[in-house]
């Protein structure tokens, strides 16, 4: 699979929400919501609950979790040694079949810095 680019992945899961809305009923409209809901800030950081769920999309290998949570993760200012550590838990948990994921997950994490550089 090739590589996306973080900003062509926003545009492109935008685009592909808008149209799953037109389709989707309620019971799917309330879960998306939930998934939404969950990642906020609340007794656990949002960086902590980014990092959750970075580390469940690395062991599950859903390249688009990984990369919304990469984004996330940029955005909550999680740090390159937080990154490293959590990613060490989804490669020990996970196992060698992780990776590939892991390595595309570090590119996507150099593009973010590239691109979102203050």
């Amino acid at each position: 699979m090739p590589i996306r680019k973080p900003e062509e992945f926003t545009v492109d899961r935008e685009a592909l929400i808008k149209n799953m809305s037109k389709y989707c009923g309620q019971d799917a409209k309330r879960f998306f919501y939930l998934d939404t809901q969950v990642y906020k800030e609340g007794t656990l950081p949002a960086t902590t609950k980014e990092l959750i769920g970075l580390v469940a999309s690395l062991v599950l290998r859903c390249e688009d979790c990984i990369v919304f949570h990469l984004i996330n993760c940029y955005d909550n200012g999680v740090s390159d040694k937080q990154l490293a550590e959590a990613l060490t838990i989804g490669l020990i948990v996970g196992g060698s079949i992780t990776i590939p994921h892991l390595r595309r997950a570090y590119a996507t994490w150099d593009d973010l810095k590239r691109i979102k550089k203050t």
